[in-house]
């Protein structure tokens, strides 16, 4: 396989792992929890599946960079690749930010309260945790688009 065909299956995989994920936390993982479980079963479960899923992004984060940094390369740097790609980085960097206050404030929060069986402060982090990721799945959904039809924007 030629190397540029391995980094761009390993950085959409990457790229589908993270995003993909968000989407089935917010549109089914969160809904069916909220549904079926009270708050000291729902708080554990979120935070431990928060724990996990933010485990493998933290994997994500470091194989779409190298990824992505490698194909950048391969096309001869920065000045050679299309405005989209650049745009791209952009809006990733913007995630791996969101991704890195997430982690270390209102996920801390969480699992901090659930640790302590406070269910009401576990419920107070939960808005920020939703919020945090609805914004993070849309620059992700807005970097896939610019990734297929950025080229045919000029």
């Amino acid at each position: 396989m030629p190397i540029h065909a391995l980094l761009v299956l390993l950085h959409l995989l990457a790229a589908a792992y993270w995003v993909g994920g968000m989407a089935a936390l917010l549109f089914a993982v969160r809904p069916a929890a909220f549904e079926t479980l009270s708050p000291p079963q729902r708080m554990p479960l979120l935070a431990a599946t928060l724990r996990r899923f933010l485990a493998g992004v933290g994997l994500a984060i470091v194989v779409l960079l190298a990824s992505g940094l490698a194909m950048i390369a391969l096309y001869g740097g920065f000045a050679s690749v299309h405005w989209s790609v650049h745009a791209m980085l952009a809006l990733g960097l913007v995630m791996m930010a969101l991704y890195g206050h997430l982690r270390a404030v209102p996920v801390k929060r969480l699992q901090r309260a659930v640790a302590a069986s406070d269910w009401s402060a576990g419920a107070a982090t939960l808005p920020t945790i939703r919020k945090l990721v609805s914004v993070n799945l849309a620059l992700g959904v807005a970097v896939f688009a610019l990734a297929v039809v950025g080229r045919t924007l000029g």
